[in-house]
């Protein structure tokens, strides 16, 4: 039992002592003490005012009495209006470092059973990776990893979007301007060379329709009747017809693009289980069409077309199946949907995809939940913001997006910039430096994006978050690489101090008391699917550790044995915390810098 719930067992008695009243577990709020009062642990004493029929202070003052009397832990306690802010003792601290908080497997959470899925990335195959794909698998990684380090037993899914006419606008391009590259003749990396044509096709479209225009034709008209988007609608059908041909320049395009895309993952250091293809999807949920038609939850419209009426959850009436019976996205999102579950048997399934598909997800979850899927209840939308730069939005169309390869690749040559001004690395081999610069750069990129609640819109500024100082990933990697150095200087060996009657200083409690906590940030992160809540939980614990190593003499140079093994044992655990807690959120932490 850990100290809150040991108070929050006793306060539970000490009411039915005083006042002779249950107190409902819903009423008693535990809280951390705020740092400019005396304590470690506060009662929010409001709620319990009804049941003693007494003043908050009154009520604070009996309570605390009663507590210190009969909680070993408790030494003290101070009344603010009405909070009681709770002194717990030193020598609990100390024995909960050295029995927990030192053992090899301390921020380590049994297995759950529970099965959960997480798809993310879900790229289109005509162009390459960008800013935007950057967050977003980020995201899914770090959440799946997370999710991993509080039990459960994760899969991580790519549903790539391999077809339509977008597919087929790269395609045409190429066809007709492309005297035949490919990403071995021109060196272009596989994914930018069908990028590049996707970016040709929407300039050529757009000349089209300026000539269309100029012979009177409205913009509406001339986007329809342009030759080359009605050149790719007949690729499409042709596509979906079987035609030889085209399926085999779309195998070999989609060849090129997902080559491209793995060196992109392996850049950012993520990873999937299991691949599924909308080229393989995009006809299924026609029989849950049927299925829903049969159970009532979706009507016919005299055209032929399906529909379902969720007017009256707040929503609109939803077209699921057009009157020629072909597809829409919703449909094969149900099909999709289906057939993972058939295939893994999750308990939840978690969708990374930004907030512009806030109101598809509401949907789809609740056409399921509506169909009677008993595991419906268990689908979530991990829905995040847009990433913006400062200098503004970015358009794939118009070959303008910041390139997910260019920017590991920018991160990369700064965080080489910035360490080499610093002057510190003159002794690494070519090889750790390159390793170091690499490490650095994308602990920059990843912990800047992952330290922003996902729901957030962020402004992503690459020269600000490689900076050595302040809430960044290099100023974490560099407190972890101090603290390997300290301990390497100080020959250290692990040993749990053997008495717990040594006098704290006030940080070096804070400290004590912040680590403990890592097992509970980790459950706290898994639950709210947010990186962000780890993030900044390590940077509280490099802040901490720093202002602990510069307010306590020299610790290599403490003459007290006991007190010199409880200094670097604290070291250790929070270069171990940050090491554990960083890796989840896909970041090395070099060992030295």
């Amino acid at each position: 039992m850990n100290i809150e719930q040991h108070i929050s067992t006793a306060t539970f008695a000490a009411v039915k002592a005083l006042y002779n009243q249950d107190l409902p577990e819903n009423q008693l709020t535990l809280q951390d003490t705020r740092p400019e009062f005396e304590g470690q642990l506060t009662i929010v004493v409001f709620p319990i005012v009804r049941f003693s029929k007494k003043s908050p202070e009154v009520t604070a003052n009996e309570l605390g009495a009663y507590l210190q009397e009969n909680v070993e832990e408790i030494t003290g306690f101070n009344v603010i209006k009405g909070f009681l802010n709770l002194s717990i003792s030193q020598a609990y601290w100390l024995n909960l470092f050295n029995t927990e908080v030192l053992k090899p497997d301390f921020g380590i959470i049994p297995s759950s059973g529970k099965k959960v899925m997480v798809e993310y990335s879900s790229p289109n195959t005509n162009k390459p990776l960008h800013l935007g794909h950057v967050r977003n698998n980020l995201l899914g990684y770090s959440v799946s990893e997370l999710l991993k380090a509080n039990g459960a037993e994760v899969y991580k899914v790519n549903l790539v979007n391999d077809r339509g006419i977008h597919i087929c606008k790269s395609m045409l391009a190429w066809q007709k301007w492309s005297n035949g590259e490919t990403p071995e003749s021109s060196g272009i990396k596989g994914d930018h060379l069908v990028g590049k044509y996707y970016v040709i096709f929407d300039k050529e479209y757009k000349k089209e329709i300026d000539a269309l225009k100029a012979e009177g034709q409205t913009e509406e008209e001339a986007k329809k009747n342009a030759p080359l988007i009605k050149e790719a609608q007949s690729m499409l059908l042709a596509w979906e017809n079987g035609d030889p041909e085209v399926k085999a320049l779309w195998s070999k395009m989609n060849g090129w693009v997902y080559d491209g895309f793995a060196v992109s993952y392996k850049n950012l250091g993520v990873d999937f289980d299991k691949y599924y293809y909308e080229s393989n999807t995009y006809l299924l949920g026609k029989d849950t069409v049927e299925e829903g038609l049969a159970k009532g939850v979706f009507f016919k419209k005299d055209d032929g077309s399906v529909w379902i009426d969720l007017t009256e959850d707040g929503l609109d009436q939803k077209l699921v199946l057009r009157a020629d019976g072909t597809s829409v996205y919703i449909t094969q999102d149900l099909g999709t949907a289906e057939m993972k579950y058939d295939d893994f048997a999750m308990d939840e399934s978690i969708y990374v995809v930004g907030n512009e598909q806030d109101y598809h997800f509401k949907v789809l979850f609740l056409i399921l939940q509506k169909l009677g899927k008993s595991w419906a209840t268990g689908l979530h939308h991990l829905s995040y913001g847009m990433v913006d730069l400062p200098n503004g939005k970015m358009k794939s169309r118009e070959g303008t997006v910041v390139d997910a390869d260019d920017l590991v690749k920018e991160m990369i040559e700064t965080a080489k910039q910035k360490t080499e001004a610093l002057g510190k690395i003159n002794d690494f081999s070519e090889e750790e430096k390159e390793t170091l610069y690499h490490n650095i750069g994308l602990g920059a990129l990843k912990y800047f994006l992952l330290k922003v609640e996902p729901k957030k819109r962020l402004l992503f500024d690459p020269a600000e978050s490689i900076d050595f100082q302040g809430n960044t990933g290099p100023f974490i990697q560099y407190t972890h690489a101090r603290i390997k150095s300290l301990l390497n200087k100080a020959g250290y060996v692990s040993s749990a101090t053997t008495t717990t009657d040594l006098a704290l200083s006030g940080t070096e409690l804070e400290l004590m008391m912040l680590l403990a906590k890592y097992p509970a940030e980790i459950a706290i992160a898994a639950k709210g699917l947010s990186p962000a809540s780890l993030a900044n939980y390590l940077y509280e614990v490099a802040k901490m550790f720093n202002k602990f190593y510069h307010e306590v003499p020299p610790i290599i140079k403490e003459e007290n044995a006991e007190m010199r093994q409880l200094r670097l044992n604290l070291s250790a655990v929070v270069a171990n915390v940050l090491k554990a807690g960083m890796r989840l959120l896909g970041i090395t932490v070099p060992e030295r810098m």
